[in-house]
């Protein structure tokens, strides 16, 4: 038989509208009586009716969560931290992964709204700007992570991209490095054109000149990275070392170095961006710029909630910072 709300009132010793109370997170409601409800419910297993309190204008307790690949472990993390913080202050999370494709990206906006979300989280580049100008003019929240788009009225968590990117290439700089290739999978994101921007800083400030044939776009895939690493050591005026733009791209040109029998650190230097779980599983370790993804994840859960929950008006930036972690992958240059 299916648990009711008078069967919590009945088991709590309280009345429906107490439990109505607690799950809408409206009134006063002591915290005991509160938590004995909440203990009660989830021993039932009972779940409150989304749908009809959406309908009345009530929370459904939900947030969407729009990433652009699954497949990407620093997504996959930060789809993670988003998670666990939402259920920390008692929200679930719908997460939809859009392939970067502007069609499935409007789908899952569409089918979002049609479950009533609270809010949405965005993680990708968020190509259809306007779906979701229409969510903040209909008062749906929408925060941004990882992730910029100055023109939104939208809150957003990203990492110091600039100083990451300073941080990478003034590290191989410093170790007597003077051909750094730069490999990206999109120049046209805010991220990577600030990393791409932190990058050519260090160049001029050690007077090193900027080599546009240094910078290389690549497929968001090893095997893509690969192909262009690959390209790229072929020439006798190959680079002594790579800053990837994320670990994805620097396993991959960690696998071109080896292919063509480039023994890295020793012959090669590369630097990763992110710090997910491939660089400690990578051969050599790599040396790799951390982004604090969980601190990324939890605040942008926090600022979507207070949106949700009219304790604030004014759109927010917050800009974490990111670390330079350095493990096996790059070494000083020989000779420096």
């Amino acid at each position: 038989m299916k648990t009711t709300i008078y069967d919590i009132a009945r088991l709590a010793g309280v009345s429906i509208a107490t439990v109505s109370k607690v799950f809408n997170d409206k009134g006063r409601i002591s915290e005991e009586t509160r938590q004995r409800v909440l203990q009660i419910s989830e021993e039932l297993s009972y779940q409150p009716n989304m749908l009809a309190s959406a309908l009345t204008g009530k929370k459904t307790y939900t947030i969407g969560l729009l990433i652009p690949d699954l497949v990407n472990p620093f997504f996959a993390e930060v789809s993670r931290s988003v998670e666990d913080r939402a259920h920390e202050l008692g929200f679930n999370v719908v997460i939809c992964n859009t392939d970067n494709d502007s069609n499935k990206e409007n789908k899952y906006i569409s089918l979002l709204r049609q479950k009533s979300v609270d809010g949405i989280i965005v993680a990708t580049g968020a190509r259809n700007e306007e779906a979701l100008r229409e969510l903040i003019e209909q008062r749906i929240p929408v925060a941004l992570i990882a992730r910029e788009m100055s023109s939104l009225p939208a809150s957003s968590v990203v990492v110091d991209d600039f100083a990451g990117g300073y941080s990478a290439a003034s590290y191989l700089i410093a170790a007597g490095h003077e051909r750094i290739a730069l490999i990206a999978e999109n120049l046209e994101v805010s991220s990577s054109k600030e990393r791409l921007r932190g990058y050519r800083q260090a160049l001029e400030e050690a007077r090193l000149s900027y080599d546009e044939n240094l910078v290389l776009v690549s497929d968001f895939s090893v095997q893509g990275s690969k192909q262009t690493a690959l390209k790229l050591l072929a020439t006798d005026s190959r680079p002594t070392a790579i800053f990837a733009c994320n670990d994805i791209l620097a396993i991959g040109a960690i696998q071109a170095a080896r292919e063509l029998g480039i023994e890295v650190p020793e012959d090669l230097s590369v630097v990763g961006f992110d710090n997910t779980i491939l660089a400690t599983m990578s051969d050599p370790p790599m040396t790799t710029v951390a982004q604090p993804i969980q601190e990324m994840g939890h605040q942008v859960v926090d600022l979507i909630i207070q949106e949700i929950n009219n304790e604030k008006k004014a759109r927010q930036r917050v800009v974490l910072l990111p670390e330079l972690i350095v493990r096996g992958s790059a070494l000083p240059r020989a000779g420096s």
